[in-house]
């Protein structure tokens, strides 16, 4: 089965082909650093962080761009608030990303280009246009695309030129000759950053740089082009307009988009002020957590964000860790093993499946839990050795796919650990002396306080999910 992924330039699923055998090129829109990120910019770094690891998983060299605007009205405007050099106001909060990324698990990109160190790039790009009359530059320093010269403008959204046009304006300051035209270039204002170009002191508009920070660091065609839905149009659609119209060729060969993280049933934005940062979230889970939230749906579709939801998601994690506790039994093989050997090789195939199917990773987590459940299993019946380690690696694999650290402190290693195995010793000892009462209710005050235990032919085994310090 080939891979399949969901274009939204054409609306369709289709088989995935790259445009160079065995390499695949991926560009997607990072943040704009003027303020701290939130969990909503980790979702989409994280969506792609999966769609690379899958595809080095499979086999392809991955050239992978994230940029960073850092360049912007936004940033300006904050700058000026904190009497701060845009500059390095902007450095400073890309910086702390970067940290954010890595703390999440997510791959370094092959290179994360700055609209400040693209310059002379974006400069080139719009003289380009200019020279095939897609462009002009206003008599005020700024320069426009001319939208209408566009053709299939408004392919990517679906949008009609004629119905965009009605109840468009050009606002005080503009001078473009057409309302649906968008700048380029921005002609200087007092006290901002600007920079030479042949059309006097200015910066570029928003839309400019991921084109020419793309063909730059990429091709003039690239495989992947992602980001949030969020920027279909107008980003997405103005850089498919821009690059076509200087290149002549197709810009990317797919379009995806994840889903928007929503909190309280809206966008999380900075503007709206409902948001969860991602330094607020490390403070209180771990990076598997988010990334298994990110994981247990669609890509594409949008995501909820509560506390419930993250409890639930806590408890698949500790899920997941459960099939890595060790082997307690001492048989290598029989019935047992067969048994987790042919789960293995179904999982390795489903899970293959799963991800096939435009990265499927909620039907690719069900597969792993399958692997568990027959792990866990293989382990009560008594199964260690060689066939019980393959099955743990198997699962570590896969989930290190799916960017699934599955990393934590052993339970033996805690502290209360010597105090649990008293405790489950003495529950032992009131089974064989018949106190059902008293050996039930050691096992529910475990439970409450988090400790759950599980019997099995080779003894009681236990698993910490929480444990508190209230007082019976």
């Amino acid at each position: 089965m080939a891979l399949m992924i969901y274009n939204t330039l054409t609306r369709q699923t289709a088989p995935f082909e790259p445009l160079k055998p065995g390499e695949v090129s991926i560009y997607v829109c990072g943040p704009t650093v003027y303020a701290d990120s939130h969990i909503g910019h980790a979702m989409s770094a994280l969506v792609f962080d999966v769609v690379r690891r899958y595809f080095e998983w499979s086999g392809y060299r991955v050239r992978h761009v994230m940029n960073f605007t850092d360049v912007d009205d936004k940033i300006i405007r904050r700058a000026n608030e904190q009497g701060r050099d845009p500059m390095e106001l902007a450095d400073s909060y890309a910086t702390t990303f970067l940290e954010q990324l890595a703390a999440l698990n997510i791959l370094p990109a092959t290179a994360y280009p700055r609209v400040s160190t693209t310059m002379p790039q974006i400069v080139a790009f719009i003289e380009g246009l200019i020279v095939k009359e897609a462009a002009y530059p206003a008599p005020n320093g700024d320069v426009y695309f001319s939208v209408r010269g566009d053709a299939d403008y408004g392919k990517l959204s679906r949008r009609d030129i004629d119905d965009m046009r009605s109840g468009s304006r050009i606002a005080p300051g503009e001078d473009k000759d057409d309302p649906l035209d968008f700048a380029l270039w921005k002609a200087a204002k007092p006290g901002e950053p600007a920079w030479d170009s042949p059309w006097g002191k200015g910066r570029p508009g928003w839309h400019i740089e991921c084109s020419a920070m793309s063909l730059h660091e990429l091709d003039a065609q690239i495989d992947i082009h992602g980001g949030g839905n969020d920027l279909i149009f107008p980003h997405h659609e103005n850089e498919i307009a821009q690059t076509e119209s200087l290149t002549g060729q197709s810009f990317a060969q797919v379009w995806m988009h994840n889903g928007m993280l929503q909190l309280a049933g809206e966008k999380m934005s900075k503007s709206l002020g409902n948001l969860v940062t991602i330094e607020e979230f490390l403070q209180h889970h771990s990076a598997d957590v988010l990334r298994m939230l990110v994981l247990t749906s669609s890509y594409r579709a949008p995501l909820t964000y509560t506390a419930d939801v993250v409890a639930d998601t806590e408890r698949k994690i500790e899920r997941l860790m459960s099939a890595l506790r060790p082997a307690t039994g001492g048989l290598a093989e029989g019935a047992a093993a067969d048994s987790l050997s042919v789960v293995v090789a179904k999982t390795r195939a489903a899970f293959r499946v799963a991800m096939d199917d435009d990265f499927n990773s909620a039907a690719a987590l069900a597969t792993l839990f399958e692997l568990v459940r027959a792990i866990n299993t293989s382990r009560d019946a008594g199964l260690s050795g060689a066939t019980f380690e393959a099955g743990q690696a198997t699962l570590r694999e896969l989930a290190a796919v799916l960017g699934l650290r599955l990393e934590g402190a052993p339970v033996s290693q805690t502290a209360a650990a010597p105090f649990i195995e008293l405790l489950i010793e003495l529950r032992a000892d009131l089974r064989l002396a018949k106190q059902w009462a008293l050996a039930d209710s050691v096992r529910n005050k475990l439970a409450a306080l988090g400790v759950t235990l599980e019997d099995g032919p080779n003894g009681t085994t236990y698993e910490v999910k929480k444990l508190t310090n209230q007082a019976e």
